[in-house]
């Protein structure tokens, strides 16, 4: 038999399977009541406040509008951070009942841009700034919502700054208006470490790329040396040339983040669920650490740096 024909042959087979098999349709509790959590405390170079979005869950295949993601954000809840000695009580804002200059501080502050926002985020935090992020401290988390009772805890973990950082030009064609960013790290020994980055561009907001969180499983206690690629907005249109460089003259700005196990575990799931879509995916359930609730409660070690684009 020759090899053109085992291919042939193979693909046959391929196709037979895939024509018997039937269609999978994930068992998904599509329960609207289901409340979700996305929130953080910072510490590091930038402390700050804790801030939870809160909103209600959608069925699994449901189309969202505007109005829809407007509508599904909770309000009147009850949400209480601790850090063992003291206790807030987080303030509810949304962003259509501030001011042009508010907005645009509230749209970096979530990574995003005020233009870019169609809809009307609401978010919890602490207006008297009387609790900000520290180093190794634990935070428990408490909402009171729609008759339900949701919990969590983080603690903000030792940070990992970058050693060094620095532009090279990019691979393949030369090129001279794009530089690609790479970075080394001296990971400590024997101790389970937490990567998560975020990177912008001049006055643009923060942001996370596709793929956001790294460990430290294949280098542990090790100098590592890696290219850190610059995130996109999501609401850009996708362009190869330039995916993932910087572009030489303007001035890029990079947030280091050393987070927990939980947090990096919800982070890696959900990025993994959004990358693996198609017929052939398969399902992925995400990590959450929400006691009572889905979504994640994560305690961040922030590190910011800035520099020129040049090589």
């Amino acid at each position: 038999m020759n090899k053109v024909w085992k291919a042939s042959a193979w693909a046959v087979i391929a196709v037979l399977m895939v024509a018997c098999e039937e269609e999978f349709i994930p068992d998904v509790t599509t329960d609207s009541n289901a409340l979700v959590v996305e929130g953080y405390i910072e510490g590091g170079d930038n402390p700050l406040p804790p801030y939870v979005l809160l909103t209600k869950s959608f069925p699994f295949f449901s189309e969202l509008s505007q109005e829809e993601v407007s509508n599904s954000f909770v309000h009147d809840a009850v949400i209480t951070v601790s850090d063992g000695e003291k206790s807030v009580t987080l303030t509810e804002l949304c962003i259509n009942d501030l001011s042009p200059a508010q907005r645009e501080l509230l749209a970096n502050f979530i990574g995003t841009t005020a233009d870019s926002i169609g809809f009307n985020i609401c978010a919890y935090t602490d207006l008297s700034f009387t609790m900000l992020g520290e180093i190794g401290k634990t935070y428990t988390l408490q909402i009171e919502a729609n008759g339900q009772q949701l919990s969590a805890v983080t603690t903000i973990p030792t940070p990992i700054p970058l050693d060094s950082l620095r532009f090279t030009p990019p691979p393949g064609i030369p090129n001279d208006t794009l530089a690609q960013l790479e970075v080394f790290i001296q990971d400590p020994i024997g101790v389970a470490n937490y990567y998560r980055y975020f990177t912008g561009t001049d006055d643009g907001p923060l942001l996370r790329p596709f793929a956001s969180v790294i460990d430290d499983q294949f280098f542990d206690g090790q100098g590592f040396h890696f290219p850190l690629s610059k995130a996109e907005d999501f609401n850009d249109s996708f362009d190869p040339e330039t995916f993932g460089l910087y572009r030489i003259g303007t001035t890029a700005n990079i947030k280091w983040m050393s987070i927990d196990e939980q947090h990096f575990n919800f982070w890696n799931t959900l990025e993994f669920s959004r990358s693996n879509q198609g017929p052939f995916s398969s399902y992925t359930r995400v990590d959450h650490n929400i006691e009572g609730g889905l979504g994640i409660w994560g305690g961040i070690a922030a590190r910011y740096y800035s520099l020129e684009v040049r090589y």
